[in-house]
C-alpha cells in the first residue's frame, strides 16, 4: 500500500509539471489561433474592396473596348476618304485611335494585375483558415488533455482498473464539451457580438444625425431596432441550443413537438410525432439525454437523409420507452458505416447517440438500407437505475 502511495505521489507530481507545460503550449496556440483569425477577417476585408475594383475595372474596359473599336473604324474612314477631311482631322482620328489603344492597353493590364492579386488573396486567405482551424483543433485537443490530466488522482490506486473501462467515454465526453464550448464561442463572436458592435456604430450615427437630419436619425433607429432584435433571436437561440428550458417549463413531450415543428420550418422537411401511451415525467437528466439523442438523430437527417417526411414514434410501457426516428431518406450500409473510422470523430454521431443510450442503460438499433430510408430504435428501462 505504502508503495502504491508513492507511485501515486510522483505520477501527481509528474502530471502537475506536464499540466504546466500543457498550459504554456495552449496559450501559445491560443494566440497563434487569434493571429490567424485577425488575418482572415483582414484577408477578406481586402478581397472584397479588391472585387469591387475588379468589377469596376472590368466595366472600364468594356467601354475602353467599345469606344477603341469605333476610333478604329473613325480612323479607317478617314484614311479611305482622305479627300474629304483635312489633314489636321486625320491627325486627330490616328492621336485618338492610337491613344484608346494605349490606355485599354493599360487597364487590361491594370486588370490582370488585380485578378492575380486576387487569386494570391484567395490562396492567403485558403492557407490562413487551414492554419486557423488546425489552431482550433489542437486548442480544443490541449483543452481536453488538461481537463482530463487536472481530475482528482487522490483515490488513483483504487478507481485505476474503472479508468482504464471509461477512459475513451470520458475523453469524448471532455472533447464533445470543449468543441460545445468553441462552438458557443464562435457563435457569440459570429453573431451576437457583431451585432452588438454594429449598434454601437449605429447608436454614434443616430448621435451625430438627430441635430443634421431627425428624418434620416429615425430611419437609423428604426435600424438599430431591428439588429437588437435580431441580436436577441441569435441569443436565445445559443441559449435554446445549450439547454432547452422548455423541458422544464412545458414538459418533454411538448419540447419535443416543439423542436419537430421548428425543425420543419427550417428544414423544409416534414416532422411528425406520434406518442403512444402515457409519458409520465422523469429526472431532468434522463429527459435531457432524450431530447439530445433526438435532436441528433434529426440533425443527422437533415445533413445526410434527403429525406422529406420523418416520424419521431414516442411509445410508453410499463418497463421502459421505446422511441423510433423514421424517415424516409436514401438510406445507407449500416454494416459498412459502423466500420467506418469515421464515425467515430466528432463524438457525437452514431457512437454518440449509443454511448448516451449505453450511459441510460438502453438497448440501441439502426435499421437501414440504400433507398429505403432509416429507423433509428432505442429503448430505455424506466425501472431501471442510474449509477
Amino acid at each position: 500500500m505504502k508503495k502504491n502511495v508513492v507511485d501515486i505521489n510522483r505520477i501527481n507530481e509528474v502530471l502537475k509539471k506536464t499540466i504546466e507545460s500543457i498550459n504554456k503550449g495552449k496559450e501559445e496556440i491560443f494566440d497563434i489561433a487569434e493571429s490567424a483569425r485577425k488575418e482572415c477577417e483582414s484577408i477578406k476585408r481586402e478581397l472584397a474592396v479588391l472585387k469591387e475594383r475588379v468589377a469596376k475595372l472590368v466595366k472600364e474596359v468594356d467601354v475602353l473596348e467599345i469606344e477603341e473599336k469605333n476610333s478604329r473604324k473613325k480612323l479607317m474612314a478617314v484614311s479611305k476618304n482622305f479627300k474629304h477631311y483635312t489633314e489636321e482631322d486625320i491627325k486627330k482620328a490616328y492621336d485618338n485611335a492610337k491613344n484608346l489603344q494605349v490606355l485599354l492597353m493599360l487597364k487590361r493590364q491594370e486588370e490582370k494585375d488585380l485578378i492575380n492579386k486576387r487569386k494570391e488573396l484567395e490562396i492567403r486567405l485558403i492557407n490562413a483558415e487551414k492554419v486557423l482551424k488546425k489552431a482550433e483543433r489542437l486548442v480544443t485537443q490541449v483543452g481536453v488533455a488538461l481537463e482530463y490530466l487536472s481530475g482528482n488522482l487522490n483515490d488513483l490506486s483504487e478507481t485505476i482498473e474503472d479508468m482504464q473501462k471509461k477512459q475513451l467515454l470520458g475523453i469524448k465526453i471532455l472533447k464533445a464539451q470543449e468543441e460545445e464550448r468553441q462552438r458557443v464561442a464562435r457563435d457569440i463572436h459570429d453573431g451576437p457580438a457583431q451585432s452588438l458592435a454594429n449598434v454601437v456604430i449605429k447608436t454614434e450615427v443616430c448621435e451625430r444625425l438627430l441635430d443634421i437630419d431627425v428624418n434620416k436619425a429615425r430611419n437609423e433607429l428604426k435600424n438599430l431596432k431591428h439588429i437588437v432584435r435580431e441580436s436577441l433571436k441569435d441569443i436565445r437561440k445559443i441559449i435554446y441550443d445549450l439547454r432547452p428550458m422548455s423541458i422544464d417549463d412545458l414538459g418533454f413531450i411538448p419540447t419535443i413537438k416543439r423542436y419537430a415543428y421548428n425543425f420543419s420550418e427550417e428544414t423544409g422537411i416534414n416532422a411528425e410525432v406520434l406518442v403512444i401511451g402515457q409519458f409520465k415525467s422523469m429526472e431532468s437528466i434522463v429527459e435531457i439525454t432524450l431530447f439530445r439523442i433526438i435532436q441528433e438523430a434529426l440533425n443527422n437527417i437533415k445533413k445526410h437523409s434527403k429525406a422529406k417526411n420523418v416520424q419521431i414514434k414516442i411509445e410508453t410501457t410499463l418497463k421502459s420507452i421505446n422511441i423510433v426516428v423514421k424517415d424516409d431518406g436514401i438510406g445507407f450500409d449500416v454494416e459498412k458505416k459502423l466500420n467506418d473510422t469515421d464515425m467515430f470523430e466528432g463524438g457525437f454521431g452514431i457512437l454518440g447517440m449509443k454511448e448516451r443510450v449505453d450511459l441510460l442503460k438502453g438497448e440501441f438499433q439502426i435499421i437501414s438500407s440504400i433507398g429505403r430510408g432509416t429507423n433509428i430504435i432505442f429503448r430505455i428501462p424506466i425501472d431501471g437505475k442510474d449509477d
